[in-house]
């Protein structure tokens, strides 16, 4: 069993040691009151790879004793000075169900003890006018010893202000206004752990297993590529633990990114070597496509529910509920599953792996080093002129299915100008982001228009197996209708909306 919390914390260097070192914050901003607790010894055994893996990722895996909270504790990067907490209870091995969490970063790798940090601290809570905890101040006095080849100790003392659920995320600016005055500054360090490798010399020892990456041109094509395939990988990779937790929109988030992978891939051919790419474009497409089982299915679920929500009641005839509901159970265990066993597979983790490789050592073609402005604007172009004929195809189509098929292929071909956009815009700027900007506003109503043609095809499914079981199937006739009149709605939308996004202008000005 685990446990999960939103850790939002800053460490400083302390002016002096000891307790002593704690300055009083009484009377800064809501701060009226500062209450002690402690002194409390921790002793934490960090968990690794040994060449670092989680720490080469911002993540920390530890088994602490003492405190009030010991056990296992996982902490993964969240946006600013946050990072999500997992706790688990103490064991003598990793619990399975942390070690899962890591797969993205370790791949596989043994986890072993990498170093041992023993503190000593001390505690001071700041109080609002009503005594409830806004934050915890505390001093740690640390004694790290590396316990890799190599490695040794190091000392150091440590201030950290963590904010108390539900404080103001400002009063972290509030306090560090005030230890500013004081001279205590800001700790270059996040974490004691990378403190402590770096300290200890055992980050220089596993770092000699790394490779370096592969060497490109700065401000040239391929460094603008290569830039944005390392971000999105690195996204991947995070997005990892929330997929397999099943928090909310993680399986859309992973899905999304996988397209954006596979469609810069496509759509810079001219700056690494399609041989390669290809390959990895396929396992992308084939990750996408597990994931879009689940996320099909949230879609679904969400987009009737709330239809059947919004109705009278008096439109709601027969257990319209109760179907839903074990329609819903259902098929989302049999996705859910699906998702899992995905990331559960050496073929994702084989993904992962070649995406660290290709980032690292990149197969660059002529045009990695080519013009930016003109290799990159011709990437894009090339996939707004396909836009441009699917579209035109689309609109040409009598209102059959056949129709419908066209719509949605032109759906998929506006997602690659805008992600292709992306990729250009650091480069040239202003002209791309607004082409990206119309594509986006293309693909929105074509994604509206795809959403009720799935829905209507559900409605049906979900009709006749209320009429075989006897059930009236009023109800889901009258949805189904609602979603033809949607979809019509959006097909009626959606001329106005691609003469914004055809507009010769967005064209010359990216000629230029």
């Amino acid at each position: 069993m685990t446990q999960s919390k939103r850790e939002t914390e800053r460490k400083y260097e302390p002016s002096s040691s000891g307790a002593d070192g704690l300055p009083d914050l009484t009377g800064v901003g809501p701060v009226t009151s500062v209450t002690a607790a402690g002194p409390e010894v921790l002793d934490a055994v960090y968990h690794d790879t040994a060449d670092l893996r989680l720490a080469g990722t911002s993540a920390t895996l530890r088994r602490r004793t003492g405190g009030s909270d010991a056990g296992w504790h996982l902490k993964l990067p969240l946006a600013g000075d946050s990072r999500e907490e997992v706790w688990a209870a103490l064991s003598d091995d990793v619990p399975e169900a942390l070690r899962e969490l890591v797969l993205s970063r370790t791949r596989g790798a043994e986890l072993r003890p990498v170093v041992r940090i023993r503190s000593v601290r001390s505690v001071r809570h700041l109080r609002d006018t009503e005594g409830r905890v806004l934050a915890v101040l505390s001093l740690d006095e640390v004694r790290a010893d590396s316990l890799l080849a190599g490695g040794g100790r190091a000392e150091w003392s440590e201030l950290e202000v963590e904010l108390a659920d539900g404080a103001h995320a400002g009063l972290l600016d509030t306090v560090e206004r005030k230890l500013r005055k004081k001279g205590i500054t800001r700790s270059d360090s996040p974490s004691k752990l990378v403190r402590a490798l770096r300290d200890t010399g055992a980050s220089r020892e596993a770092g000699h297993s790394r490779q370096a990456p592969g060497e490109v041109v700065p401000g040239s094509p391929g460094a603008y590529v290569l830039a944005y395939l390392r971000e999105q990988a690195g996204i991947l990779v995070t997005l990892d633990p929330a997929v397999r937790r099943g928090q909310p929109d993680g399986v859309h988030k992973m899905r999304v990114t996988c397209r954006r992978l596979r469609s810069c891939l496509r759509s810079y051919r001219s700056v690494l070597d399609r041989r390669i790419t290809d390959p990895l474009r396929a396992e992308l497409r084939w990750l996408a496509g597990e994931l879009g089982v689940e996320r099909d299915q949230e879609v679904l679920r969400d987009r009737i529910g709330g239809a059947v929500v919004e109705l009278p009641d008096d439109l709601v005839l027969g257990p319209v509920a109760a179907r839903l509901r074990v329609w819903g159970v259902s098929h989302g265990d049999e996705s859910r599953t699906r998702t899992r066993e995905a990331l559960a597979s050496a073929r994702y983790l084989r993904l992962l792996d070649a995406l660290d490789e290709l980032v690292r050592q990149p197969p660059l073609r002529a045009g990695a080093a080519g013009k930016t402005a003109r290799v990159m604007a011709k990437a894009v172009l090339k996939e707004y002129d396909r836009l441009t004929g699917r579209m035109g195809h689309a609109l040409e189509q009598p209102p059959e299915q056949s129709r419908d098929a066209a719509l949605h292929q032109a759906r998929k071909a506006a997602k690659k100008v805008r992600y292709a956009a992306e990729v250009a815009r650091p480069a040239l700027g202003k002209p791309v982001a607004r082409l990206g900007k119309r594509a986006k506003a293309v693909q929105k109503v074509l994604g509206g228009h795809q959403d009720a043609v799935v829905a209507q095809d559900t409605l049906r499914e979900l009709a006749v197996a209320a009429h075989s079981a006897g059930e009236t199937a009023f109800t889901w006739g009258l949805l189904h209708g609602q979603e033809r009149a949607a979809a019509r709605a959006r097909r009626e939308e959606l001329p106005s909306v691609w003469r914004a996004a055809s507009d010769p202008a967005l064209r010359a000005a990216l000629r230029h």
